[in-house]
């Protein structure tokens, strides 16, 4: 039985209950790790609840520059999405708070670390597999797969139970995370995809309806694939990230609803605000079709796939990952510019491209072609052909020599 037990504690429902649980099952020490995100709630008041509740610490770190430069950045760069849509906003967030919290358990003498994650769901894996990779000897508890509560509304009566105060109501009944990239809700009438959202569930970003009718432009700045500046501005990675969500939230850019595979063979329905991502991921696509050469974007488009499953498999902390990292560094050399974007009621389009490294040349696009022979392309074309017309060639032979044949008999 483990004596002093590291939670990763966020103060929403399923942590709030975990801690007087672990009391009473494993009769050990609860510290919590309470991981600045930027989230915007009040850790603090989540440090004294997580104490009021039966921990014997409590501490709040701010790991939100560590999680954009070390997390977000690497996986935009890798042009990395998750069947199409998903930015993976809490995906790349738990092996960093996984980190964290395995730090904290070697330095304070803790034997075990323990999560809320459900038992069906993705976290669980990428909570589990970050500890496993970077301290195999702790142990990991995870209560959702040993206690009998089995719903949320059980979750609430065990919480009134134990006089543990949460948000949550069977009226408010969804599971929510957020960080400074996205905010993710789950449950409630979300668990039918063919519910619509209700309005009063999003929390960020502005309807669309409601937003300016006057377009917003704004201008994103790269250097090597990553993000450097806004509207001509050179910033640091957290005010840059937060200035694009307060301009694409204000212009109802960012919602998205989606049907996805989990990990475990599930599929699950999620509704996520990924406002200054959405603005991020579009303005890198567009930079990279200037300065990247066709064979190379190609095959990237193929590893941004495996980039993508892993960061949501949480396989972060593996040798694979590290080295999609490497090709990505080095494919993104060339991966700086600007691109302007303008923004009207949720609706994003490209206003214009520049980088010094572009390989778009006017003289060979323009239909007023110079240093460009089309008389070359015959040439390069019946080359080209020749793995196609060489079989027809030969068929053709083969069945005039047949019917020259049946007539000669």
């Amino acid at each position: 039985m483990p004596k002093k037990v590291v939670l990763a504690y966020s103060g929403g429902l399923d942590t709030s209950i975990i801690i007087p649980w672990l009391k009473e099952n494993y009769s050990c020490e609860v510290i919590a790790m309470i991981g600045d995100l930027g989230q915007q709630e009040d850790l603090e008041a989540a440090r004294k609840k997580a104490l009021a509740t039966g921990a014997s610490s409590a501490f709040v770190e701010d790991l939100r520059e560590e999680f954009i430069t070390g997390y977000i950045w690497p996986t935009l760069r890798a042009g990395a999405v998750y069947e199409h849509k998903y930015l993976l906003g809490t995906s790349f967030a738990r092996p960093l708070l996984a980190k964290r919290q395995v730090e904290l358990a070697k330095k304070l003498g803790a034997d075990a670390v323990a999560h809320g994650c459900t038992g069906k769901g993705n976290d669980q894996v990428r909570f589990e597999l970050a500890a496993k990779a970077l301290a195999p000897e702790l142990q990991i508890i995870a209560p959702w797969r040993e206690w009998k509560i089995a719903s949320r509304e059980e979750a609430i009566a065990y919480a009134r139970a134990h006089n543990v105060p949460v948000e949550q109501t069977t009226k408010n009944i969804y599971s929510r995370d957020r960080n400074i990239w996205h905010l993710s809700h789950e449950g409630g009438v979300l668990e039918d995809p063919a519910n619509a959202p209700d309005e009063s569930m999003w929390q960020w970003v502005a309807a669309p309806a409601a937003a300016p009718e006057k377009p917003t432009t704004v201008e994103i700045g790269f250097d090597g694939g990553t993000p450097v500046s806004v509207n001509g501005k050179k910033l640091d990675a957290i005010p840059l990230l937060t200035l694009l969500n307060e301009i694409a939230a204000a212009n109802g850019v960012g919602r998205m609803d989606i049907v996805e595979n989990r990990l475990v063979g599930i599929k699950s329905r999620g509704a996520y605000e990924t406002p200054g991502g959405t603005l991020l991921v579009t303005a890198h696509r567009e930079l990279e079709s200037l300065a990247l050469d066709r064979e190379t974007a190609h095959y990237q488009q193929i590893l941004s796939l495996r980039y993508a499953e892993m960061v949501y498999y949480g396989m972060w902390f593996t040798p694979l990952r590290e080295a999609l990292d490497a090709f990505f560094t080095s494919s993104q050399r060339r991966v700086t510019g600007t691109v302007s974007l303008a923004l009207c009621r949720g609706n994003v389009s490209v206003t214009s491209r520049h980088s010094p490294y572009s390989l778009y040349r006017t003289n060979l696009a323009s239909f007023t072609m110079t240093g460009y022979n089309p008389k070359d392309a015959e040439g390069f074309i019946n080359l080209f052909a020749l793995p196609i017309t060489v079989p027809q060639e030969e068929t053709q032979t083969k069945a005039q020599a047949a019917h020259h044949e049946a007539k000669a008999r």
